[in-house]
């Protein structure tokens, strides 16, 4: 299982499929599975059968998780999509923007 470069909170664009050039928040990283789930990208709908919370029921729209190799990370300092360097600074492992050198976390 390879490991994920991308967290919960990071800010993404979309490289492939038919939301692509999207940009958005991951809402969900799932690293067992290699899929982020990104704000209003890959929006799916789902129909609700009636519970206590929602009485009426009735069909739903909402984001359906994508592969990771789909998304590349936004660096908040230079404003672009970047592949991600891991550097290990006093035992912690530390996120570095490919493109400007400067840390992401």
């Amino acid at each position: 299982m390879a490991k994920m470069n991308i967290k919960k909170g990071d800010k993404v664009k979309v490289l492939t499929g038919k939301d692509r050039g999207a940009e958005g928040i991951v809402l969900a990283a799932f690293p067992g599975e290699q899929r982020v789930t990104v704000e209003k990208v890959n929006l799916v709908k789902k129909a609700m059968r009636p519970t206590q919370d929602n009485p009426q029921g009735g069909i739903s729209t909402m984001e359906a998780p994508i592969h990771v190799s789909n998304v590349m990370l936004i660096c908040p300092s230079c404003k672009e999509a970047t592949r991600v360097n891991v550097k290990r600074e006093n035992g912690k492992k530390v996120r570095i923007c490919k493109k400007c050198g400067k840390e992401i976390d």
